[in-house]
C-alpha cells in the first residue's frame, strides 16, 4: 500500500464571502514540493470569481488519467526494447449529466502521439496493444467509473 497526499488551501482574506462573489483561486500543495495555482472551472463557477489561469479539479482529473497512462505505456515500450523519443497527448474530457442526472466527468478521450527511433521500430498493432495494456494498469483508470478512451494518433 501507498499514500499519497495534497495540501489545498484557500483563505478568504478580505473577500465578503456571504455575497457569493468571493476568488475560487486556492493553492494545490503536492508531497513532492510542487504548489500549483487552482480555482474552480470557469464553465462552473463565472468569471471573475473563477480564475481561467490556474488548473481547475476537471483539468487535474483528465491530466491524472493522461499522465498515467503515459507512465506505464513508457514502462511497456522499454520492457519491448522501443526508444521512445516523444510523447504528446492531447487529451479531453466532456462534463455533462450521467445516467443519474448528476454532472460528471462522463468521457476522457486520450489521444497519444508517440515517436519511436532505433532499429526496433514497433508495428501500430505492437502500439494498439501497449496502449491497452497501459490503460489495462492505469492506476487512476483503474479507480474511476468514466469511461476512459484512448485513440492513438499516427
Amino acid at each position: 500500500m501507498a499514500q499519497y497526499t495534497a495540501q489545498i488551501l484557500w483563505e478568504r482574506g478580505e473577500q465578503d464571502f456571504l455575497s457569493n462573489t468571493y476568488s475560487r483561486r486556492h493553492s494545490l500543495r503536492f508531497d513532492g514540493g510542487a504548489e500549483v495555482p487552482g480555482s474552480s472551472s470557469p464553465h462552473v463557477v463565472p468569471l471573475p470569481m473563477s480564475d481561467a489561469s490556474a488548473v481547475d479539479p476537471e483539468e487535474m482529473f483528465v491530466a491524472a488519467l493522461s499522465n498515467c497512462h503515459m507512465l506505464w505505456f513508457l514502462t511497456m515500450a522499454v520492457k519491448r526494447k522501443f526508444i521512445v523519443d516523444r510523447y504528446f497527448d492531447s487529451a479531453t474530457g466532456v462534463m455533462e449529466k450521467n445516467a443519474e442526472g448528476k454532472m460528471a466527468m462522463t468521457v476522457v478521450t486520450l489521444r497519444p502521439e508517440v515517436s519511436f527511433s532505433g532499429a526496433n521500430l514497433p508495428t501500430q498493432e505492437q502500439i494498439v496493444q501497449m496502449h491497452h495494456r497501459a490503460h489495462d494498469e492505469c492506476f487512476i483508470a483503474n479507480s474511476v467509473k468514466t469511461e476512459v478512451r484512448c485513440e492513438p494518433v499516427f
